[in-house]
């Protein structure tokens, strides 16, 4: 079996069947049957067609989150080629960061085709130029006019491909890693749904409610490919819809008595901080089964804060449920909060941060919580491994490996980093954590990697624009995240070393140091702690020392780590 079959099969079945309910601020819910998915989806596949893009080959999707994409998505999977959403331009990004980062995508990926609004003509026009692997540029608005090709025929290639053959490239939504693509199998993401359906009990009476942006694996795979292939009701919106009235989306979950829903850690604070009791009237939450947390570090009193504000709605304790999951497992690594509550485990402070061991609390002694990521599915095997590569037992802090039938066939191109992240077999996620019980506990991260939002920031991407501020010594900031409690995700925090001659002006170079980051990356900087000359600690080799930097910030200012 492949998408494409499966699709068609669907589209034969259930032709009528409403699949899917798009929600767009200001205009009426669209519901979008199989029959009308395929139909849109083959004048996406009959325009690839016709521009001679062929089964194998790569078509990178710059569209917004619409029905639109939908089609594009599906049509080009229709057509056996290999779709790749990245994420959209927004007002808030410099046009010439998002030009270097897709620049470098389409470098290293190599694609056929770049399908987009005729807005990017001129900009990829210049960029097509300077690859010659790219065959055509396609406009959504000349596809859904009519003006570029006839509708589809129904020969859809797509149906030709072999379950060993590439069907999607992830990318990650941080700009850096956006130049490692991650390649799947129809057979690896079969079985990874196959499983992770199972585990979550999915059926038929189940409808999936979402804002989560499709380039994004936990987006992409729960919340778009799952329902879709699995004939699940999908209700869908924006992100930018969400995060200007995220009251819509408990609108949505319940007029359309919503079941499943997929929420970043951060989205528990946000949701239960900024949405107003008169955006709540009449809504009723006592359908929800499940809200999964899943895609950045998860926090008990996140759960608590979303459950106090929303109980009242019908909300139930035992919807709270907890995923570990990665782009390279397809999706799901590990499951908590479906058949059973999500256990915490109060472990002792101390112990755990400096011997890296996560002993239960004893002698009312300061306690940290760890939540449970949960068991892993039944594909999958989970271990935890030390810097030698030797297996650790209970409770001991190390590195994150795993091993499925659902792994990645490699990054796209990047042979050298598909060898470098396996061991034996095993994937080195370069997450850090322990088991107990059989149970995954995530507890940071291996590499410097920071998770704003659901997103990952790369501070080296931070540091490369701080250092073009004038007044900042050159080469002399460093970042990193610092978690915050109340807002349930990490703040990012820029330390840069002050030229002496700008010694007066630090308010005016922290203003425009907060400018400029949140203009160049994904992060909405404020903070920035200004400091004098040799203040930053260097390694022996003279590198910026991020995790001591980090320390003597936290020691000064008075912060403690969470």
């Amino acid at each position: 079996m492949n998408f494409s079959k499966r699709l068609l099969k669907l589209a034969g079945d259930y032709p009528d069947r409403e699949i899917i309910h798009f929600l767009k601020t200001g205009e009426s819910d669209q519901h979008l049957t199989y029959r009308a998915l395929i139909e849109g989806a083959g004048r996406y596949q009959a325009a690839l067609r016709s521009r001679n893009v062929l089964q194998g080959e790569v078509v990178i999707l710059i569209l917004q989150q619409s029905i639109e994409l939908v089609y594009a998505y599906f049509g080009t999977i229709l057509n056996g080629s290999i779709p790749s959403i990245m994420p959209f331009l927004t007002e808030k990004l410099l046009p010439e960061k998002y030009r270097k980062d897709l620049v470098s995508l389409i470098e290293i990926t190599q694609p056929s085709a770049i399908l987009t609004y005729c807005d990017f003509i001129d900009e990829l026009s210049e960029i097509q130029a300077n690859n010659a692997f790219i065959k055509a540029l396609l406009f959504s608005e000349e596809i859904e006019t009519g003006a570029d090709v006839l509708a589809g025929t129904g020969n859809y290639p797509g149906i030709e491909r072999d379950g060993d053959d590439i069907v999607l490239l992830q990318h990650s939504s941080g700009s850096t890693g956006l130049q490692k693509g991650v390649a799947l199998t129809h057979q690896a993401v079969f079985h990874q749904l196959d499983c992770y359906s199972k585990t979550i009990r999915l059926s038929s009476r189940d409808v999936i409610v979402s804002w989560l942006p499709l380039y994004h694996d936990m987006g992409l795979i729960a919340c778009f490919l799952m329902p879709i292939l699995y004939n699940i009701p999908l209700v869908i919106m924006s992100p930018f819809d969400w995060v200007r009235a995220p009251h819509r989306l408990f609108q949505a979950i319940s007029h359309y008595r919503g079941t499943l829903c997929w929420l970043p850690n951060f989205a528990y604070n946000f949701c239960a901080q900024k949405i107003r009791p008169a955006d709540m009237e009449g809504i009723e939450l006592s359908t929800l089964r499940a809200v999964i947390n899943c895609s950045e570090p998860m926090r008990r009193s996140s759960h608590q804060a979303f459950l106090e504000r929303f109980s009242q709605y019908g909300l139930q304790p035992s919807a709270i449920a907890t995923c570990y999951a990665m782009a390279e497992n397809v999706f799901a690594v590990t499951q908590d909060g479906i058949d059973k509550a999500v256990t915490y485990d109060e472990i002792d402070q101390e112990t755990f941060q400096k011997d890296k061991i996560a002993r239960k609390v004893f002698n009312n002694r300061p306690s940290i919580y760890q939540v449970s990521a949960g068991k892993p599915i039944a594909n999958t095997q989970v271990r935890i491994m030390d810097g030698d590569g030797r297996e650790l037992p209970d409770r001991h802090v190390g590195e994150i490996v795993i091993k499925s039938n659902c792994m990645l066939t490699g990054y796209y191109h990047r042979e050298d980093e598909t060898v470098n992240s396996f061991s034996e077999g095993w994937f080195k996620t370069g997450d850090l954590g322990y088991l107990a019980e059989g149970e995954l506990y995530v507890s940071g991260r291996k590499k410097d990697l920071i998770i704003v939002g659901g997103k990952n920031v790369y501070p080296q991407d931070i540091e490369a624009v701080v250092n073009e501020v004038e007044g900042v010594h050159p080469g002399r900031c460093v970042a990193f995240g610092v978690f915050n409690e109340e807002k349930g995700t990490e703040d990012v925090v820029v330390i840069a070393e002050l030229e002496r001659d700008f010694a007066e002006k630090d308010r005016q170079v922290a203003d425009q140091i907060r400018k400029m980051v949140t203009q160049s990356t994904a992060v909405a900087l404020r903070q920035v702690y200004l400091v004098n000359d040799f203040w930053l600690i260097k390694t022996s080799s003279g590198k910026i020392a991020r995790a001591a930097n980090k320390e003597k910030y936290l020691f000064e200012t008075g912060h403690h780590a969470g």
